[in-house]
């Protein structure tokens, strides 16, 4: 069963390459750290095929892509986890290129990384696009205007292809992780509940993946935040919420683009 993920240098992705070449599978491995990815394939059983390249750059997502489809066939699942993460404030003018940035590699690229495949597994009736969401997307967190909402555009976009694509027998899963020990966390000043290790989140993504659920959180504990924080009426939660803690603003060139 060929895999194809993006952001797989570290974080979530490399965690989801381990799993799933310990499995036996045969990996298409993007990113755009050269030396990160190519000490990852070194650490992997069997045999895969390695991709530098930036998600935002379509052009050469799409070579890649197209490249992995000509070595193995058919492309079972793609998995797009490159992301990234940074805190903006609208008042401040220099984070509207960060703003767009973000929106750029947690939204847009994820169209690009699916873009190639649809075709073909439509044709065939089978195949599973994976989306990171994030729980920070269920509602709207002070001083992270534009993660929160890329990761709910993210979780809305794979709710409509999942719709699209039902009737083609083709699968769309969107994973919403809640707080996962990766680079992009440890940026994090502040407590994180119910913190997981990233190979601990891989197994459970990974069953997942392959039960073919529309749309999970990991870890469960982090869903019942999620259904509780969908359920507060706005004055609550602004009461409760306007003085979380906030995410670090930072330039958003270079800024870690693998989850």
């Amino acid at each position: 069963m060929p895999v194809f993920i993006t952001g797989a240098s570290s974080g979530l992705g490399a965690a989801l390459a381990r799993h799933y070449a310990a499995q036996g599978q045969t990996l298409g491995l993007l990113a755009r750290r050269a030396d990160r990815l190519q000490s990852l394939m070194e650490s992997l059983p069997g045999q895969h095929q390695m991709y530098v390249a930036d998600v935002c750059d379509r052009d050469a997502l799409h070579a890649a892509a197209r490249d992995f489809q000509r070595c193995v066939g058919f492309v079972d699942t793609v998995i797009a986890c490159a992301g990234i993460s940074a805190g903006t404030l609208t008042e401040c003018e220099d984070d509207f290129s960060v703003f767009n940035a973000i929106m750029q590699t947690n939204v847009s690229a994820t169209v690009s990384s699916f873009e190639p495949f649809v075709t073909d597994m439509k044709a065939k009736r089978t195949g599973t696009l994976v989306g990171i969401a994030s729980v920070a997307g269920v509602r709207g967190l002070p001083g992270a205007g534009a993660y929160s909402a890329s990761k709910a555009a993210l979780a809305t976009y794979c709710e409509s292809l999942r719709l699209e694509l039902k009737p083609h027998g083709v699968n769309v899963v969107t994973i919403a992780p809640g707080y996962i020990k990766t680079e992009m966390t440890a940026q994090n000043p502040y407590a994180m509940p119910f913190l997981m290790d990233a190979d601990a989140f891989a197994v459970r993504a990974v069953k997942a993946i392959g039960a073919a659920r529309s749309y999970i959180v990991i870890p469960w504990q982090m869903g019942v935040v999620g259904k509780l924080m969908r359920l507060l009426p706005n004055w609550l939660y602004d009461r409760l919420a306007v003085n979380a803690p906030r995410k670090p603003r930072r330039s958003p060139v270079p800024i870690d683009s693998d989850k």
